[in-house]
């Protein structure tokens, strides 16, 4: 009843707490923080620099006493003081830009996105970062479930809904039924993984080092799953390793195929399994209404075109699936009484609020 009284104190938010970028949704005003996950610590002191879009721009041009890093690894906590003072960045952040009252000891109520495959002590990590960072209470919703919802599927209807969730370090497969995750299979494959096929073909092809920021942007403009008839390019720059000398060579998308090709076809692999391990009257729906694409890896040019091919079935990019994860949690936030029986109930069986 005390909770009822004063949850107008409360600030209820969704957070996406990704391995490239974290999203964070707040009831009643949509997507308010859309950053990077990276964190800037100095560590002669211990003393966090900046964190999020600040923090990014210092990748690779930091003097040695700092270091420009990533708290979280294939979409799991690893190195949970830093997650701690992000998360708690985000929060303070979310607050700030609100309308509401924050403090007086009562503190925001948090739901998380989560990889399908994360251990109970993952979980756990989550939790506890998400509550030292200042949240009364946690709940966590499994990511190809938020991106469903987010997708809009009938996700709680007896009918199998396939979702493919390609983030930064995991990419989730899953068929989704009745509220509930059928059959999953998390791999981790994903942006990430894109990004260092890259700086690896780089060095061997080129005998060239290239940075991770230079990577990503070379997957972004040219990087495609499939040959494409239309010839790009791209200069790529970096150091020598034979002489030690900045030099710049220029990288064509057919060559960026070739690099990636054989992440993608281990994220086809993926797909095809959960396929196989499908209840067949749920395929047969999934044969109707198409395998569903989330996540920034999904917008590698021609990969829908490819998983269709490969799995002859319709194959659709969501709309907006950047914030596929984060909407989907957010939608969860707002029709807590009918979608609370998606998310972990680790706290109890009854709705926080």
């Amino acid at each position: 009843m005390l909770k009822k009284l004063f949850s107008f104190l409360s600030i209820d938010m969704a957070i996406d707490l990704g391995t490239a970028n974290s999203l964070v949704y707040v009831k009643d005003r949509g997507i308010i923080i859309n950053e990077p996950s990276v964190v800037a610590i100095n560590n002669k002191t211990g003393q966090i620099l900046s964190i999020g879009e600040e923090a990014k721009k210092m990748v690779g041009r930091t003097p040695s006493y700092i270091t420009a890093t990533r708290p979280l690894v294939n979409g799991v906590i690893s190195d949970f003081e830093v997650t701690e003072q992000m998360l708690k960045y985000f929060i303070e952040k979310s607050a700030a830009s609100s309308k509401k009252i924050f403090g007086l000891g009562y503190l925001p109520r948090v739901i998380i996105g989560i990889p399908c495959g994360v251990t109970e002590v993952e979980r756990k990590a989550v939790r506890d970062a998400a509550k030292s960072a200042g949240a009364q209470t946690v709940f966590l919703i499994e990511e190809p479930l938020a991106s469903a919802i987010g997708a809009k599927l009938p996700i709680q209807e007896a009918g199998g809904n396939f979702i493919v969730d390609i983030g930064g370090g995991t990419t989730e497969v899953a068929v989704i039924s009745l509220g509930g995750i059928v059959v999953y299979k998390s791999i981790r494959v994903a942006g990430d993984k894109l990004n260092d096929d890259i700086v690896q073909f780089a060095q061997k092809e080129y005998k060239l080092l290239i940075g991770e920021r230079t990577a990503e942007l070379i997957k972004i403009n040219i990087g495609s799953a499939l040959n494409l008839k239309e010839k790009k390019e791209m200069p790529m720059r970096g150091r020598n390793l034979v002489t030690g000398l900045p030099e710049e060579v220029v990288i064509f998308n057919d060559d960026v195929q070739r690099a990636l090709d054989k992440s993608v076809k281990q994220i086809i692999a993926a797909i095809k399994t959960t396929i196989e391990e499908t209840p067949p009257e749920l395929l047969a729906d999934v044969m109707s209404g198409g395998i569903y694409l989330s996540g920034g890896g999904s917008l590698l040019k021609g990969l829908d075109v490819l998983i269709s091919r490969e799995t002859k079935m319709p194959c659709k990019i969501i709309d907006d699936p950047l914030t596929a994860v984060v909407r989907g949690a957010g939608i969860a936030l707002e029709n807590i009484g009918t979608l609370f029986d998606v998310m972990s109930k680790d706290e109890g069986g009854e709705p926080p609020w």
